[in-house]
């Protein structure tokens, strides 16, 4: 498929206790994607500095294009500190503001935009330049998938509703459906949680991943769930980035939606059990893992 899939957003460092590692949400989606042969594009903006030029190189390495990553010259390329205490769960401290805050809008791509998904998060919306930049975006992108990715402080609800408002298509984990249920309502059960929120927003699909239980897909096919795939976890950074990025390929393959969580989770579940976020990997050897496990497999519930 050529059609073009653009992440908008972060891409930065992640600190760690004896090294760093390149990342980012929207930069890891799009390294995944291009795995899958898919022509995943990223926008988004590093400092003119070494850790900059460093993250640029990464990107051709992993063959991701770097045309529409901008080049800054009054912020620094942006750094998280990861803590790995919990493996299962990896808090960021995230700094602000860098580079990645400012990234402009470009007029002259509006014939790209026309033709292109669009893949963004929450947290390239906590400044005013980038944030109106995904707004722009926004509203003139053919499909737009809303990795939800909540890092506090970096969110308010008001803007989570807009861009919830804008999304088609909705990928979210179980602890912020939980959260953002709570703006709107009382407690609800999972799949009452993904209804109201489908019904709300009017969204296509509806995406929960839990971790190691899996994840739950709501679409006109109705609920499908997968249990996961047991693995022994390395670290969890970048397991969801590829569970989106598997679950758009196969979904703009016109995959069902009981194949698509299988795999999206066999992807998830084998880069945890890797050092890093953008490990290399290939769908015969996912399948071949899919293959061999013993999970059941995904069904309609």
């Amino acid at each position: 498929m050529n059609q073009p899939i653009l992440c908008f957003g972060e891409i930065l460092w992640d600190v760690l206790p004896n090294s760093k590692q390149p990342g980012g949400a929207p930069m890891n989606v799009a390294v995944h994607l291009r795995n899958f042969g898919m022509n995943a594009q990223l926008i988004s903006r590093v400092g003119n500095d070494d850790l900059g030029r460093e993250l640029l190189e990464f990107l051709r390495e992993k063959h991701l294009p770097t045309a529409y990553v901008q080049l800054g010259a009054t912020h620094l390329t942006g750094i998280a500190k990861a803590n790995l205490t919990d493996r299962n769960e990896v808090v960021y401290k995230i700094l602000q503001p860098v580079a990645w805050d400012y990234i402009q809008y470009d007029a002259s791509l509006s014939s790209l935009y026309q033709k292109s998904i669009l893949v963004y998060g929450s947290l390239a919306a906590r400044s005013q330049t980038s944030r109106n930049t995904l707004h722009q975006l926004l509203d003139q992108v053919a499909l737009r998938v809303f990795d939800v990715n909540l890092r506090a402080p970096h969110y308010n609800p008001l803007e989570v509703s807009y861009l919830l408002q804008k999304a088609d298509i909705l990928k979210i984990n179980h602890n912020e459906l939980e959260e953002i249920i709570g703006w709107f309502s009382s407690p609800l059960s999972e799949r009452e949680a993904m209804t109201f929120l489908r019904d709300r927003f009017k969204l296509k699909s509806v995406c929960v991943t839990r971790g190691e239980n899996g994840a739950i897909l709501l679409n006109d096919e109705g609920f499908t769930e997968h249990p996961g795939f047991p693995v022994n976890v390395e670290d969890t950074i970048g397991s969801g980035d590829s569970f989106l990025a598997a679950f758009l390929y196969k979904t703009l393959q016109g995959e069902t939606a009981a194949k698509t969580l299988e795999f999206a989770c066999a992807t998830g579940a084998y880069v945890a059990t890797q050092r890093g976020a953008t490990p290399s990997v290939s769908e015969p050897q996912l399948l071949n893992q899919i293959r061999q496990s013993s999970t059941r497999p995904a069904e309609l519930i």
